[in-house]
């Protein structure tokens, strides 16, 4: 199929197939990719339309995450994307990331590590470098606050267990999970992983918390060193 295919304006379609017409109809599910990045655009260029643009920018990515995870910068370098374009694109990711974490009113329970990857997987998904977080939870086991560590790297942080278990103890927690991303990829945990696990067990038996778990994710993987007997 060459590039002229993808030519057609919205106008020229017919309009019970134009992407924003089918939406309504059909529902979001029934749309490919790039009709609903065009119903985000909502204009194309001169010269092509709006789902044609989205076509070639989905292509010039190559994937739908490394097209979440490019910058408004980076967006705009591609023909036909200007500054708006590239904000609402940026928002719309956002607003997905936002939704896919977020569990209702009440506080998210966890019971097993499965619960807190289901609560994290979307957001470690749009991390490029190595990011720690730490769950705080209550007696119930409820999520009181996501706390970001660390980010960039776990052998810089050598204040880690002094920075998670602060602000553990100012908001009342009564346990606590951390959780940390591979960007490689594979979520099999390294001798260090182990070695900080074993820090901030001790650490948290000290000061009186419970210390649940630690979660490497990796691309839509993860392992429990709790699960793996290393906790």
């Amino acid at each position: 199929m060459t590039e002229n295919t993808y030519s057609t304006a919205v106008r020229e379609i017919p309009e019970e197939e134009r992407p924003r017409e089918r939406l309504a109809r059909l529902g979001a599910v029934a749309l490919r990719d790039a009709e609903i990045l065009a119903v985000l655009f909502r204009t194309g260029t001169r010269e092509e339309g709006a789902v044609a643009l989205a076509e070639r920018v989905i292509r010039h990515f190559g994937t739908l995450r490394s097209l979440s995870l490019a910058s408004i910068e980076e967006l705009m370098q591609v023909k036909g994307v200007g500054r708006v374009k590239a904000i609402e694109l940026k928002a719309a990711v956002e607003l997905g990331i936002r939704l896919a974490h977020e569990k209702g009113e009440q506080r998210p329970r966890i019971r097993t590590a499965e619960d807190v990857a289901n609560l994290l997987m979307a957001r470690f998904k749009q991390c490029e470098t190595e990011e720690f977080k730490a769950l705080l939870l209550n007696t119930k086991n409820e999520v009181l606050k996501e706390v970001t560590v660390a980010t960039g790297g776990l052998d810089a942080a050598l204040a880690m267990p002094r920075d998670v278990f602060r602000q553990a103890v100012r908001d009342a927690a009564s346990a606590v999970i951390v959780c940390h991303n591979h960007p490689s990829g594979d979520p099999e945990p390294s001798r260090e992983d182990v070695r900080i696990t074993e820090r901030l067990r001790d650490a948290a038996e000290i000061i009186g918390l419970r210390f649940l778990d630690h979660i490497v994710f990796g691309d839509g993987r993860w392992v429990s060193l709790q699960e793996r007997g290393l906790l």
